[in-house]
């Protein structure tokens, strides 16, 4: 009891130690002058522009930070763009009109100038640690309200090449983590600890795999050798948030080598259990059909086509879906087997990673499709051809054919049938009810005339 009052009285050691190491680990900004980087405010969305100008002009710091600077030092043209500032959260809100907090381990600021939203993030700050109670046991921070200046915000990004801010004032480059170094070694590094690093928040170990995946930069050593082990913090994060950084993950243009990258580091089981299991099993076509799915929606993304999560969700829960299907036709008729092993690795899926409805069930409905296309007598080809998932069906029955599915053609016959015309489609449904190997149509047995007595008339 003397010691707590004591410490309550006198300066703890650990206050100046804490000053001590604060002062070691201060350090001189990078700037890199206007004529020495390559970014030109002409490639700077002018609702950013607009906000960093408006929030100096109060009196506050602002600067754009984070993966649009990046990719326009790389020479890309980003689409999305953050701002960094000391001015508090209900501090922006005030200044425009629009403008919402959102988020609660971490509060942010959505600032929306025409149909652009920027997002406003306030310069965080060291945590005590001795303030527990905003971790959890893992390590994970729960709140991370904490607030502090431009080089204290640095230090608590990510990786060191998100951590770059461009000063509008001066046109400069400013560098606290070594992150223009980085850029030039097309190497991703982590900021700080690692291990603690990815403690602190799980999602961190997906991002790194993102950024490496979308820049295709290597993995600092450092970065990379926690990863595995510390794969099952995953499973702290919540099913919702992991949902979210599955659309980022895989709708990002890089999803093949996200993909292959995740099965490296072996993450697929926090992720999706009943897929790791399932390529685990040595099933090389069912990998070969996911990869061919990542390629598609890559190229398509790159096309600027759409792309729905619905199709993602049914490639990567496919070879689960086989597996379970397979386990359960002794026991079931096969449709009893199919509905049973669907509703079960979406009851799995369900304790990793939410599905909202919207992309469930058109997911349901392209699996489902896949047992339907095979049957096409009479006019069930014509009403398949109306389903609003048949092009999505079809182009998920291509790629089961590509990887090697014995399917017996059943894609090039949709191919050719939606091609053909009325005749020849006609023909080609009618040629199915023949006998295999027979020329000729198969005669019909004359019905047996109805009884008087059965006339209706």
């Amino acid at each position: 009891m003397l010691k707590r009052l004591l410490n309550l009285i006198i300066p703890r050691p650990r206050d100046s130690a804490s000053t001590s190491s604060a002062q070691s680990n201060a350090r001189k900004p990078r700037v890199i002058p206007r004529d020495q980087h390559g970014v030109s405010r002409k490639n700077i969305s002018q609702a950013a522009l607009k906000i960093i100008k408006q929030l100096h002009e109060a009196g506050f710091e602002a600067y754009l930070v984070g993966g649009g600077v990046r990719d326009l030092l790389l020479g890309g043209h980003p689409k999305d763009f953050d701002v960094a500032t000391n001015a508090k959260p209900e501090e922006v809100r005030r200044l425009f009109r629009g403008a919402r907090i959102v988020g609660r381990r971490f509060q942010i600021v959505h600032v929306r100038i025409g149909r652009e939203m920027i997002e406003v993030t306030t310069f965080r700050g060291h945590h005590d640690e001795d303030l527990n109670h905003t971790r959890n046991e893992d390590g994970m921070l729960l709140r991370d309200n904490v607030y502090g200046t431009l080089e204290t915000d640095a230090m608590r990004r990510d990786f060191s090449v998100n951590a770059l801010y461009y000063d509008l004032k001066t046109f400069s480059i400013i560098d606290y983590c070594g992150g223009m170094e980085d850029l030039k070694k097309r190497t991703l590094r982590i900021i700080g600890e690692p291990v603690t690093r990815y403690k602190e928040d799980p999602v961190r170990i997906l991002r790194a795999l993102r950024f490496a995946a979308k820049l295709g930069f290597a993995l600092e050593p450092s970065t990379a050798k926690p990863i595995r082990p510390l794969g099952n913090l995953l499973l702290n994060v919540s099913e919702a948030r992991l949902f979210e950084e599955v659309l980022k993950l895989f709708l990002n243009g890089s999803a093949t080598a996200t993909f292959n990258l995740m099965r490296e580091y072996d993450l697929l089981q926090q992720l999706f259990p009943g897929t790791d299991e399932a390529l685990k099993a040595n099933e090389p076509a069912m990998a070969e059909l996911v990869e061919l799915c990542m390629a598609n929606t890559d190229k398509r993304i790159r096309s600027d086509k759409t792309v729905t999560p619905a199709f993602i969700y049914a490639a990567l829960l496919w070879p689960g879906l086989q597996r379970r299907y397979l386990q359960l036709q002794d026991s079931y008729t096969p449709a009893q087997a199919w509905n049973q092993a669907a509703q079960d690795v979406i009851n799995q899926q369900l304790t990793r990673t939410s599905i909202p409805k919207r992309f469930l069930i058109p997911m349901r409905e392209i699996w489902d499709l896949q047992q339907r296309l095979p049957n096409r007598l009479g006019l069930r080809a014509l009403r398949l051809l109306d389903h609003p998932r048949f092009r999505a069906a079809y182009d998920f029955l291509l790629m089961r054919e590509e990887a090697g599915e014995p399917l017996d053609g059943l894609g090039s016959w949709w191919t050719h049938f939606q091609g053909a015309n009325d005749e020849e489609r006609e023909a080609m449904v009618r040629a199915l009810s023949r006998p295999t190997g027979s020329g000729k149509p198969r005669r019909r047995r004359p019905r047996k005339p109805r009884n008087a007595g059965d006339s209706s008339a």
